[in-house]
C-alpha cells in the first residue's frame, strides 16, 4: 500500500515513510497487556540510547505534545523552595516562562535575542547574582527561527553553579547529536513527531536517573503530568498510569527502528543538504533569512516575506498546499516572516522542488 506524500515544511509533524504510517495498523491490544508494555519498554530504552546510558538515564512517556512534556518537567522538578532561572529567547522559551507562573514557581527570567547567540558572559553574571538557584531551563534549537544555542556552554555554567539543567530539545533531538552526559543535562524534553519522524501524540522526558529520584518528595503539583509518579509506575508495572496512545507507539517503535538504521549523524547530514540547497536557492531568488549561518540549526529557516504589495501568505500557502508543499507563518514579533523546516522524510530534491514553485509564485506577484 502506498499513500499519498505531502512534503510538510512545517516544523513539525514532519513528513513520515509508509512504513511508520503503516506500523500503525496493528490488531487491536489493550495497553495493559505484557506485549504493550514491552514496546513501550523498547522505545523508552531505544529513546534513552540515542542521547546516554540507560543505566544512567531513563525515558519517562506521556500521552500529549511536547508542552506537555516541558510542563511536566518543570512542575514536577522544582522543589517548594526552588528557584528556576529561564533563557527567554523566543517563542518557547516564553511558553516555558507562562508554565512556571501558572504554577507559582520562583523565576528568573534571563532576556536574549531571539536572532544572536546567548550572550554568556552576561548570563553568568545573573546566575553570580541570584542567590538559591536550583534550576535552568533553556531552548536548545528555537524553533521560530531556527537559532541553535549552545546548550554545552550552558551545560558548563550549570555544572560549576550546582544548577539543575533542564534542556527542550523538542526540534533538536534525533537530529542534532546530544550527550547529556557531558552536556551535563539533568531533563531533556523531546516528542515524536519531530526529528524522529515518527507520528504526533507522544511526549518523551529523559532524565538523570539519580536526578528525577530525589523529585520523590516534592509535593505533586498535578496528577496526569507528574514525572515521578510516571516514572515510578512505569518501573513497577511496565504500564503507564493512564491510557496511552497505542497506535502511535508502534509507530514510535519503527521510527526509531528508521533513526537507527540512518544514524543521528547520517540524518543531520540529510537534513543540511537540504538546508543548504534551500539557501543557495533563497540567495538565488534574492530573498533574506534571519539567523546567521554560524549559528543556524540548519534545521529550520525563518525567511523574511518580500516587500510586494501583492504577497499574501494565505495566498501564497494555498498555492503551495495545492502543489504538495505545506508552509507555515512566521513567528517572531520584530520581524514579517514564514518559516521553512527541512526535517522529516524529505531530501533536497524536495526542496529543489519546492524552489521551483516558489519561484513561480514570486514570478505570479512579479516579484522576479
Amino acid at each position: 500500500m502506498q499513500v499519498k506524500r505531502n512534503v510538510l515544511l512545517n516544523p513539525g509533524p514532519a513528513t513520515t515513510t509508509d512504513s511508520v504510517k503503516l506500523a500503525q495498523v496493528v490488531p487491536d491490544i489493550c495497553p495493559r497487556e505484557k506485549e504493550f508494555g514491552d514496546l513501550m519498554d523498547y522505545c523508552a530504552t531505544e529513546i534513552t540510547k540515542f542521547v546516554g546510558d540507560p543505566r544512567e538515564y531513563t525515558t519517562v512517556m506521556f500521552g500529549g505534545s511536547g508542552t506537555a512534556t516541558v510542563e511536566a518537567i518543570l512542575s514536577s522538578v522544582v522543589p517548594e523552595n526552588g528557584r528556576i532561572l529561564i533563557i527567554d529567547n523566543g517563542a518557547y522559551g516564553k511558553r516555558m516562562c507562562q508554565i512556571t507562573k501558572i504554577y507559582k514557581l520562583d523565576t528568573v527570567v534571563f532576556d536574549s535575542s531571539s536572532i544572536e547567540p546567548i550572550d554568556l558572559i552576561a548570563l553568568e553574571d545573573v546566575i553570580k547574582g541570584e542567590k538559591g538557584l536550583t534550576h535552568l531551563a533553556m531552548i536548545h534549537h528555537e524553533t521560530t527561527t531556527g537559532l541553535l544555542n549552545d546548550i554545552s556552554a550552558v551545560g558548563k555554567l550549570c555544572s560549576t553553579y550546582n544548577i539543575s539543567f533542564i534542556v527542550d530539545s523538542m526540534s533538536g533531538f534525533a537530529a542534532i547529536p546530544v550527550d547529556m552526559k557531558a552536556m551535563h543535562i539533568d531533563y531533556l524534553a523531546a516528542s515524536s513527531n519531530k526529528n524522529i519522524q515518527g507520528m504526533a501524540g507522544i511526549g518523551f522526558a529523559i532524565c538523570n536517573r539519580i536526578a528525577l529520584l530525589g523529585t520523590e518528595a516534592i509535593p505533586m503539583r498535578n496528577l496526569y503530568l507528574n514525572l515521578f509518579a510516571q516514572h515510578a509506575y512505569f518501573e513497577k508495572t511496565h504500564q503507564t498510569r493512564f491510557t496511552p496512545p497505542v497506535q502511535t507507539f508502534y509507530a514510535l517503535k519503527q521510527a526509531i527502528i528508521e533513526t537507527k538504521e540512518e544514524t543521528i549523524a547520517n540524518r543531520y547530514a540529510r537534513y543540511t543538504k537540504s538546508w543548504e540547497t534551500l539557501l543557495v536557492g533563497l540567495e538565488e531568488m534574492g530573498l533574506e533569512y534571519l539567523i546567521d549561518k554560524a549559528y543556524h540549526s540548519k534545521i529550520i529557516t525563518s525567511i523574511i516575506e518580500p516587500k510586494n504589495d501583492k504577497y499574501n501568505f494565505e495566498e501564497m500557502h494555498d498555492f503551495f498546499f495545492e502543489k504538495g508543499f505545506t508552509i507555515y507563518p512566521g513567528k517572531v514579533n520584530n520581524f514579517d516572516t514564514f518559516r521553512i523546516s527541512n526535517i522529516g522524510q524529505i531530501d533536497y530534491t524536495d526542496i529543489q522542488n519546492f524552489l521551483q514553485v516558489l519561484k513561480e509564485y514570486l514570478r505570479k506577484i512579479d516579484h522576479l
